[in-house]
């Protein structure tokens, strides 16, 4: 169990700043029962995420990804936010300028109330039109008609998700860089800081003077960068730290 001092810490580091910025990663989302969709738990029709999620495979067969997406929302149409999410939507009111930057596409950010959310990888539960790039919201669960297509122009429509060999949005990137770099205190959460270029967005803040702060359950390559690592679950630790953060704020006033 991680340490009421690392606790304390984490609180006194946050509790002066003005500018926070937060990267989450598949972590706080499993804790809530996401599947990873990969390795063993992954398969689906002998098929591995890094054979569907391209855009050769729509282009050869959008109905076969599309059934795996549609599958994949149903998988995840139970799941909740959990603790972790919850602290991290009511941080937008605490701090005067503040970022929650994710690589997750699961939408439980969202469904936490998070508001100021740049969604790196995108959104399952969001489709863009092949034709127009218009970008709308489903939650329909199945899915009525596989594959999808616009109501608008009746062409096809598909997952508002980054694919392998495809580039984040080089505008939600650019800011998700300049949040960081602009920030005084980030919080790493639940990301093995191994995929680019989100694991370059905590080494931007700290090079800016940004002070790193890491939830996680092992250590990662980040570990060495940041003032403060915390071992173990988000949805236990974040509520601790927010605790202690609002106690910290109670003496101050």
């Amino acid at each position: 169990m991680v340490s009421r001092n690392l606790i304390d810490q984490a609180a006194v580091l946050l509790a002066p700043a003005n500018r926070v910025a937060v990267l989450t990663g598949a972590g706080i989302s499993a804790e809530s029962g996401v599947p990873t969709f990969r390795g063993e738990e992954g398969l689906w029709r002998h098929f591995r995420a890094e054979e569907l999620a391209t855009p050769e495979a729509f282009a050869r067969d959008p109905k076969l990804v599309w059934e795996w997406y549609d599958w994949r929302r149903a998988k995840i149409s139970g799941v909740r936010p959990n603790p972790g999410h919850a602290v991290l939507a009511n941080w937008e009111d605490i701090f005067a300028n503040f970022v929650l930057i994710t690589q997750n596409v699961d939408g439980l950010h969202d469904a936490a109330g998070s508001r100021n959310l740049l969604e790196l990888h995108g959104n399952i539960w969001k489709m863009r039109c092949t034709a127009e790039g218009t970008i709308e919201d489903n939650r329909e669960v199945p899915l009525a008609s596989i594959p999808p297509r616009c109501p608008k122009c009746g062409a096809l429509l598909r997952p508002h998700v980054v694919w392998f060999g495809e580039m984040i949005d080089p505008a939600v990137l650019r800011q998700a860089f300049d949040e960081s770099a602009a920030c005084e205190v980030m919080l790493v959460v639940g990301t093995s800081s191994l995929v680019q270029p989100a694991a370059s967005l905590p080494l931007a803040a700290a090079e800016a003077g940004g002070v790193i702060i890491e939830i996680n359950p092992a250590e990662t390559p980040l570990t060495h960068r940041a003032a403060i690592s915390l071992r173990g679950p988000a949805g236990e630790i974040l509520p601790l730290v927010d605790a202690a953060l609002l106690s910290r704020r109670k003496k101050v006033r």
